[in-house]
């Protein structure tokens, strides 16, 4: 097996653990963004960022309501996106049983 089966998207460690920490969440349920912040120890730019590529691919969805300060973002793991840590954690597996 080769590296190429591990989601570049999903491989890079803080997004690994987005997803990871969005996957433990009942189905539905959402993580407020300053919550996932605080959870991963993450700049607002750094999960930002993160949150963009894994938004891009279809993995997460993100919502914001309210205005200005009294804004609140909700992030929460797509069913591809939970389709897609179920592959890489596949993936991984068969790569380390190699070993």
């Amino acid at each position: 097996m080769s590296t190429d089966a591990l989601d570049p998207v999903i491989h890079a460690p803080a997004r690994l653990r987005i997803v990871a920490t969005l996957a433990a969440l009942p189905d539905g349920d959402t993580l407020s963004f300053t919550r996932l912040q605080d959870i991963l120890d993450l700049t607002p730019g750094n999960l930002i960022t993160h949150l963009r590529k894994l938004e891009d691919a279809g993995y997460l969805t993100s919502e914001t309501t309210g205005n200005g300060r009294a804004s609140r973002t909700s992030i929460a793991l797509t069913r591809q996106g939970r389709a897609a840590l179920d592959a890489y954690t596949d993936a991984l597996r068969d790569l380390l049983s190699g070993l």
